[in-house]
């Protein structure tokens, strides 16, 4: 298990576009494991090569446990929707910010064996295909952010606050009530 350093806002090999994957080498296998295991260490989704210092056309992604993806020099062909909600970024410790992102994509990338695949994607899945397909193109997505980028603990605090309020109910008239 080898960990890389994630980059952070800030430092500009994140504002750098990415260069395609000419060829599968053992550098890029153990590129695309190393990332792997950053993401797993972080607790993150999604991570691109320039957020571990690679400008590489690289994308893991694991929105989903049993559903890893890698996409090399990948490409978004078709968006349609929108969603909107709030996203974060292992670039940007510590913060979210509302983003409006396609509810719908599809997506063209080759493999870990330079083979080529395309990929249907909804929801969560479609948000962190956009969102680290713009990692490869140096953007980040505080530049999309609709509002104030907040603080994480911000956001737990509301969430709780949400689930631990009571549904209420109307109250039924009675009798005394009614004129």
């Amino acid at each position: 298990m080898a960990l890389r350093e994630i980059r952070t806002i800030g430092d500009p090999i994140l504002t750098k576009a990415a260069k395609p994957v000419r060829e599968m080498t053992p550098r890029v296998k153990e590129l695309i494991s190393d990332m792997f295991d950053t993401l797993h260490e972080a607790s993150g989704v999604g991570l691109a090569g320039p957020q571990v210092g690679v400008l590489k056309q690289i994308v893991v992604i694991e929105v989903e446990e049993e559903h890893p993806y890698v996409l090399i020099n990948p490409k978004i062909t078709k968006e349609e929707g929108e969603q909107t909600g709030y996203e974060g970024c292992l670039s940007v410790p510590g913060k979210s910010g509302v983003v409006k992102r396609p509810e719908h994509v599809i997506a063209e990338a080759l493999d870990e064996n330079m083979k080529p695949y395309t990929i249907d994607a909804e929801g969560l899945l479609a948000r962190c295909i956009c969102h680290e397909l713009d990692h490869l193109k140096g953007e980040l997505y505080v530049d999309l952010v609709e509002g104030e980028l907040i603080d994480n603990s911000e956001l737990e605090k509301e969430e709780q606050k949400t689930e631990e309020e009571p549904e209420t109910e109307e109250e039924p008239e009675t009798e005394d009530r009614k004129s």
